[in-house]
């Protein structure tokens, strides 16, 4: 017969006891975490007493924070998913002095620190390692912020709080590309990304094209909480701004669905039930933008894939969707159109050319001020005849030399260079990697084009995307340091199937 010793009870409930060297009955980590559960419970109790809508939303986001802490990728997932639905909501109206996507950003990325600090105690060794991508991006980062805020200590120039909100713009993008770039660990993550992204760009293009058709009493809606800096006029044009309250800006986040369904298409085929509506929401969404820029970017886009793959049936069935997509918004179109009436300019393009003339070259040309930069902040306060409070550069590039000068010129430059090259030698491979590096090789395309017009590089809800993207590729590449891919993970394209080419030896270097 068996006898069997009964199991102690602090055995059972996990509860140790003192040892030869006199620990405590609980091991430190236990005790780390009861405490914090305890004044956690306290903070909420406390809160629900003060505020009940405060409480729920504390409780909500102490979730989310557990729950991106314990499963890294949903950090990814919700940032792909959302910000692009609530990027436009203007800053401090939900949340003081915050952007609720910046709270979104600050919220995994605080609770993806916390995981690697535990994970750090465990022994766990964290080396990241910087490839050329994510250096010209740090690179344009400190052209943009430290250089000219010292520009301007040196000359003696007050910097406001509008130059250091500018000034963290980018900064600001790359914490979103690094918390990306650390949650994403295998393909099918990646390839998940992607899906969420583009299907939440398919709900934005609905939202834009009922905007510009003024369908549904869409517009009421979006006045609410998506009018930039309270002008709900620009709400009333027939221009699709969506949920980014940035017409330009929801045409660059649907050229780059465009380019990643383009490349589901190069790598897996044409899916009729699955590719063919998204391709025509995002054409139409494009449209309905009603941005002469944007359809610059559409062309742009359809060119560079057509080299990209070299075949011709791709640029030709999506450039005739778009002007298919132009017959069905013909009211869009002609809006427009209309500008050009008498054989004059349109009146948004004459006042674009003398806000430059009157309020940016001037100071720009003076005292050479070009070679180091005026200051971070992109806008000048307006005159008192004006409805709008603030006069924004409405250029790119010369945006690039009054936010840092040469120096961020050159960086820029070096982005767009590095860019290309790192995402056309991956366009080609197999897998999540191949589709991402093709979206990645047409944003940074249609970015560079597009900033003779604005400063597509640092548009809210599309320049999201676009380091998104880029720090899929970098997870996914070799550049910063790749990743494992596990078998069963591999594919992750729902109605998509598997690409029997590829292997773990082509993901992993």
């Amino acid at each position: 017969m068996t006898v069997t010793t009964p199991r102690p009870v602090s055995s059972i409930l996990g509860v140790r006891g003192r040892g030869a060297r006199g620990r405590p009955p609980l091991a430190r980590r236990e005790a780390a975490l009861v405490a914090v559960a305890v004044l956690a419970c306290l903070g909420v109790g406390i809160a629900i007493v003060a505020s009940p809508l405060v409480a729920l939303l504390v409780t909500v986001l102490m979730a989310l924070g557990v729950a991106v802490a314990v499963h890294p990728p949903l950090a990814a997932y919700l940032l792909v998913g959302l910000t692009p639905l609530i990027v436009g909501i203007d800053r401090g109206r939900v949340v003081p002095l915050l952007r609720p996507n910046e709270v979104l950003l600050a919220l995994c990325a605080g609770a993806l620190l916390v995981r690697g600090v535990w994970e750090l105690r465990s022994g766990a060794r964290f080396r990241p390692r910087l490839g050329l991508v994510a250096a010209s991006l740090v690179l344009m980062a400190v052209c943009n912020s430290v250089l000219p805020l010292l520009w301007m200590g040196v000359r003696h120039q007050p910097i406001s709080s509008d130059d250091l909100s500018y000034a963290a713009v980018l900064w600001k993008f790359l914490g979103l590309y690094a918390v990306v770039r650390y949650s994403v660990r295998t393909e099918g993550q990646a390839m998940r990304c992607l899906w969420i992204g583009m299907t939440t760009g398919g709900l934005v293009a609905v939202i834009a094209i009922l905007q510009s058709l003024h369908l549904f009493g869409i517009d009421t809606l979006l006045d609410t909480f998506y009018a930039s800096v309270g002008d709900t006029s620009v709400l009333s044009f027939s221009r699709g701004s969506a949920t980014l309250g940035l017409a330009a800006a929801t045409g660059d986040l649907m050229i780059f669905n465009l380019a990643i369904a383009a490349g589901y298409w190069n790598r897996y085929g044409f899916h009729p039930k699955i590719l063919a509506p998204l391709a025509v929401l995002f054409l139409a969404g494009i449209v309905s933008a009603g941005e002469f820029s944007t359809i610059i970017g559409m062309v742009v886009a359809i060119v560079a894939l057509g080299i990209l793959f070299r075949r011709a049936d791709v640029p030709i069935v999506l450039g005739l969707l778009g002007l298919g997509a132009g017959v069905v918004l013909a009211p869009v179109v002609m809006t427009r159109l209309s500008g050009f009436r008498g054989g004059s300019l349109p009146e948004s393009w004459v006042g674009r050319l003398a806000n430059l003339r009157g309020y940016f070259w001037p100071r720009l040309l003076e005292h050479d001020n070009f070679l180091l930069g005026v200051q971070p902040s992109a806008r000048v306060p307006s005159p008192d005849t004006l409805a709008l409070p603030w006069i924004w550069i409405e250029s790119g590039y010369i945006w690039l030399f009054w936010g840092g000068g040469v120096p961020l010129f050159a960086a820029f430059v070096f982005f767009v260079i590095v860019t290309v090259r790192r995402s056309l030698a991956l366009a080609r491979r197999p897998g999540a990697l191949g589709v991402t590096a093709t979206g990645v090789f047409v944003a940074v395309l249609d970015v560079a084009v597009l900033m003779l017009f604005d400063p597509h590089i640092t548009y809210r809800g599309s320049a999201d995307m676009l380091f998104v993207l880029l720090a899929l590729m970098a997870a996914l590449g070799r550049d910063g340091g790749a990743v494992g891919s596990h078998p069963h993970d591999r594919h992750d394209c729902p109605g998509v199937p598997a690409d029997p080419t590829v292997s773990s030896t082509e993901v992993e270097p």
